[in-house]
């Protein structure tokens, strides 16, 4: 069993991973050393620690690829408020990776995040809202989430607001709202809002 860490050594651990991991110029990472690193101060309680050991679980990075272990790490930070974390675990009960699916708990979660400022959780969070996913549908509600992600610059946010004032979804109809938001996503590279402003274009010639 390994000895837990105070909090000044757990800081110290993490940082000198996270040094490691993304403050050297080298190309080739030692990830075993850095989750290890991560790993000693995610067992002592390190939320930001817990984080990134999921990812590297998330992601095979120094260790064996296992979502089951992701998850397990990504809940542990995300109860302890770190909000990537908390959109993580949204994700997989959306998803129903490793978990049941359970839309009522996405929602639980990603409300979580969106409060925090995660714009993808808060665009996601709007999705929910919009189809009556593990929430009572609501479109005036999605659309706050939307323009929170939009805020943001969340291209995808951008889309959806676009197509929310086509078609007065939630909003009042208006073609000049619909243009401005297909092309504020347009310029973030997303490929469907082009379609959508040629489509708006050529309606108007």
């Amino acid at each position: 069993m390994r000895k837990l860490l105070n909090k000044l050594e757990q800081n110290r651990q993490f940082l000198l991973g996270y040094r490691y991991a993304f403050e050297t110029t080298s190309n080739r990472k030692n990830w075993k050393k850095i989750f290890s690193l991560w790993y000693s101060a995610a067992l002592s309680g390190h939320k930001r620690a817990q984080f990134y050991v999921g990812t590297c679980y998330d992601h095979g990075l120094g260790t064996t690829k296992s979502l089951k272990d992701a998850f397990y790490w990504y809940l542990k930070a995300a109860k302890q408020g770190h909000m990537e974390s908390q959109f993580n675990v949204g994700f997989f009960y959306r998803e129903g990776e490793v978990v049941k699916q359970d839309y009522k708990k996405a929602v639980k979660w990603f409300t979580l995040a969106a409060k925090q400022g995660d714009a993808e959780a808060q665009r996601d969070l709007g999705v929910c809202y919009f189809y009556g996913k593990g929430v009572k549908e609501d479109q005036k509600e999605a659309v706050h989430w939307y323009k929170k992600a939009a805020y943001r610059n969340n291209p995808s946010a951008m889309y959806n607001l676009g197509l929310c004032y086509k078609y007065g979804d939630g909003v009042r109809q208006s073609s000049r709202w619909a243009k401005f938001y297909f092309e504020r996503a347009r310029q973030l590279g997303h490929k469907a809002a082009t379609k959508e402003l040629y489509s708006i274009q050529n309606s108007s010639l």
